[in-house]
């Protein structure tokens, strides 16, 4: 019986228990913790399978995932007793900014700062627990839509602290799509407001936590150094240009005829399909040579190198 393709899944686990059609992906994760780089910048074009890698990175490390062994079994990172051990042993804090698309600043920060609200809300249980002091209910308390930028900046921070305490280990940081609001913000005219307020939140997040084990960002577009990460000295930026990581996001030519093998398709007949419907314009060497048709822009170009 054939996978089903299941179109617009972003959801590892879901596909999975569905038996979807899934190309294994989890070196990912071995390449990704083995490199042992603090915080990790990738940039992929869309349609890239980048949510779904962010999505297959937290089930494999979340604590609150670790029920979810049974959908790496027979994938290749269970082949080491060492990673079989580690999946669902840590915290992890995992956000998305794929939906701020906002017309205007306040509409941004306030998207932004519902993100925080949302994730404290997540980690209720924590407030209640024994390891939060009467200051830390406070702070806990005080996170909300109202809530300042100095308190907004340090609202993750303050939430690795309280896991960290709470599970006696450092915490995983995920975020998807972190350049969304960004390009939003580079269109509608409120650029400089709005990386004042990333700037802040990046920094305490990303560069002075030391409650953090690992921090991933993935994105589409490589945001420049001068703008938003102009103090995040330990950031491992990976590009399409890049080597680490080339084979763990798309698919590979020798992942694209293994499947048609498999699925008794003819190479050719499928690549000349492709090339008509014009789905693709090249698959030519490096990612950096592929053309997406519905960005019309090529891989590694930034609007917000913008500034």
């Amino acid at each position: 019986m054939k996978s089903v393709i299941s179109i617009g899944n972003q959801d590892f686990v879901s596909i999975r228990k569905n038996h979807c059609f899934y190309i294994d992906k989890t070196d990912f994760i071995r390449e990704w913790w083995d490199k042992q780089d603090s915080v990790t910048l990738i940039t992929r074009p869309r349609r890239f399978g980048k949510t779904l890698n962010m999505s297959m990175t937290e089930y494999f490390f979340s604590v609150n995932h670790a029920d979810c062994k049974r959908y790496f079994e027979g994938l290749s990172i269970w082949e080491e007793e060492r990673f079989r051990k580690l999946q669902g042993t840590y915290p992890v804090i995992s956000i998305s900014f794929a939906d701020v698309k906002a017309t205007t600043y306040e509409s941004a920060r306030r998207a932004i700062i519902r993100k925080l609200v949302k994730l404290y809300s997540t980690f209720e249980f924590v407030r209640s627990s024994e390891v939060l002091n009467e200051k830390d209910h406070a702070y806990f308390d005080s996170v909300e839509e109202n809530m300042s930028d100095d308190a907004a900046a340090v609202a993750v921070n303050y939430m690795s602290d309280y896991l960290s305490r709470y599970y006696k280990k450092k915490v995983i940081i995920l975020l998807d799509e972190y350049d969304t609001p960004l390009q939003e913000a580079y269109i509608h005219g409120y650029w400089k407001s709005l990386t004042g307020f990333i700037r802040s939140l990046f920094n305490s997040t990303f560069k002075t936590n030391p409650y953090m084990e690992r921090g991933l960002l993935i994105g589409i577009t490589r945001v420049s150094k001068e703008s938003i990460f102009s103090d995040l000295n330990n950031l491992e930026v990976v590009t399409t240009t890049s080597e680490k990581y080339s084979s763990s996001f798309g698919f590979t030519k020798e992942e694209v005829f293994h499947v048609l093998e498999t699925s008794g398709l003819s190479a050719t007949g499928m690549m000349d399909f492709l090339l008509e419907k014009e789905k693709i314009f090249i698959i030519h060497g490096r990612l950096q040579n592929i053309w997406i048709q519905e960005n019309m822009e090529p891989t590694g170009q930034t609007p917000a190198e913008m500034h």
